[in-house]
């Protein structure tokens, strides 16, 4: 999601592409008015998916970044778009306490590695974790489905 609201590829290209995961790399120190600005357009986005990582820390690196969640959790709602736990140590993101909030918002969740190397696939069993403190149960988890239940879950479906 770049600084200006918009994605880094364009529509017709993300048409194209089976999932979309969209996520702030840069940009961080805007406004809480700007980075929640930034992830609903993302949200509001047809061929988005999910958000990745949706608050941006890095625990013991960089705090969350601010971002109004209720206004992110109605939205993902809304639009049927998913929300990342991500499970790469270093961020945990969702935290448990905002995971717990998007599940009873309604929002679906996604768990992921974010891995970078095949040996960080296993970084999925902390994205388990970070669900089961928040609640959730398999049917909050969009990837607990078969591929067709999955694919039925996406707005493309």
């Amino acid at each position: 999601i770049l600084e200006n609201g918009k994605l880094d590829l364009p529509d017709a290209v993300l048409a194209e592409a089976d999932w979309v995961l969209a996520s702030i790399h840069y940009g961080q120190n805007q406004s809480e008015k700007q980075l929640t600005r930034r992830i609903l357009n993302a949200i509001s986005n047809p061929y988005v998916d999910a958000i990745g990582h949706p608050t941006g820390r890095l625990i013991g690196k960089r705090k969350p970044y601010p971002v109004r969640l209720d206004d992110v959790f109605k939205a993902a709602a809304d639009f049927g778009c998913l929300l990342e736990i991500n499970g790469q140590p270093s961020r945990l993101d969702l935290d448990e306490i905002a995971a717990a909030a998007a599940k009873e918002r309604g929002v679906s969740l996604v768990l992921n590695t974010d891995a970078h190397s095949v040996d960080e696939l296993r970084f999925m069993q902390y994205a388990v974790f970070q669900a089961r403190r928040a609640g959730l149960e398999s049917k909050d988890i969009a990837n607990t489905r078969s591929l067709a239940q999955f694919r039925r879950l996406l707005r493309r479906g």
